[in-house]
């Protein structure tokens, strides 16, 4: 039987306009569309491994942690926490540069060189260029906190990359949070990535930015089933990586790490796929439904529309 509404009591008819105005409210707003953290919690003092960009006199050395995307998602910031020389003013860091790997063997020669224990489950060999993010581009900015200014580490991986080396021995310095605003947001499909930030202190710093450790398995963070350790490389070993614990620091039981970072964003459950030829409109559309418009999502991640339309044309290439 067909029932006409305006033959309804007025408190059942508020009650179905009501409903439908939901209902309305709930298909224009996707439910599945939800902001993104990750974080591998808390710095447990254990390990400071050197993350540096390359210098005069100073060879790049990376040192990189692994993350899980479970959707398409747009990264729009970073956290970071490292160990600087007592007495090193903030302002002395002067550029960090944030890099995304796949996990080996994608974007790397396979079989490897074979000139390290093992590449299972390590970085890849190259970045993917479209994620590499640089302060001195003006695709990311950055602004540097002390935490503590008399911070100690129970080891380090500086110098001696190589493997059971045992490590270069604790150090004591400020421990500072470094947070990172990428002016271009990263887009990136659902997987698992390695995280791998370098940072540069003024040319007349002695010492480096030593990236601190996080506990393994992750405490008070994001756990996620597939966390692999930490690995370092520097321009002597790449391709090739190293296991910071099981290869370098090694012992009778050998540590594993994680290192300590965070991530910020939104996922973006119906952007197009990669390589596709309607990715760059698809996502753009995914964009501009999320968050009512494509100006409105700009505003939402915090970047300008051209930034957020270069990141979707990155995002997009193949």
């Amino acid at each position: 039987m067909k029932t006409n509404v305006t033959t309804l009591p007025m408190r059942m008819r508020v009650s179905l306009i009501a409903a439908t105005l939901t209902i309305g409210l709930w298909l224009a707003m996707p439910v599945w569309a939800a902001p993104f953290s990750f974080s591998t919690g808390t710095t447990d003092g254990k390990l400071g491994a050197l993350s540096r960009r390359p210098s005069p006199g100073k060879i790049e050395t990376e040192t990189a942690d692994d993350f899980q995307l479970k959707d398409t998602t747009v990264i729009t910031g970073a956290t970071i926490i490292g160990l600087l020389p007592a007495g090193t003013l903030l302002k002395n860091i002067s550029n960090v540069e944030v890099e995304l790997y796949h996990i080996f063997p994608r974007d790397s020669a396979n079989p490897p060189s074979g000139k390290v224990p093992s590449r299972v489950n390590s970085p890849a060999d190259v970045e993917i260029d479209s994620a590499t993010r640089d302060g001195t581009l003006k695709t990311l900015v950055f602004s540097a906190s002390l935490l503590n200014g008399n911070f100690m580490v129970q080891n380090t991986v500086v110098n001696r990359i190589q493997t059971m080396t045992g490590g270069d021995g604790p150090r004591t310095g400020e421990e500072v949070e470094i947070t990172i605003q990428f002016t271009t947001p990263i887009i990136l499909p659902a997987g698992d990535y390695f995280f791998r930030p370098e940072v540069l202190l003024a040319a007349d710093s002695d010492f480096d930015f030593l990236y601190l450790s996080a506990p393994r398995p992750i405490a008070s963070g994001t756990p996620f089933a597939t966390d692999r350790q930490a690995w370092i490389r520097n321009s002597n070993l790449a391709p090739d990586w190293l296991r910071i614990g099981t290869d370098i620091i090694d012992g009778a039981t050998p540590p594993t790490f994680n290192m300590t970072f965070s991530l910020k964003g939104e996922t973006i459950p119906e952007a197009g796929t990669p390589g596709m030829a309607n990715c760059t409109g698809q996502t753009i559309s995914a964009l501009a439904n999320q968050f009512g418009s494509i100006n409105a999502a700009a505003s939402t991640l915090g970047v300008s529309v051209a930034a957020l339309q270069e990141a979707v044309r990155l995002f997009s290439e193949p």
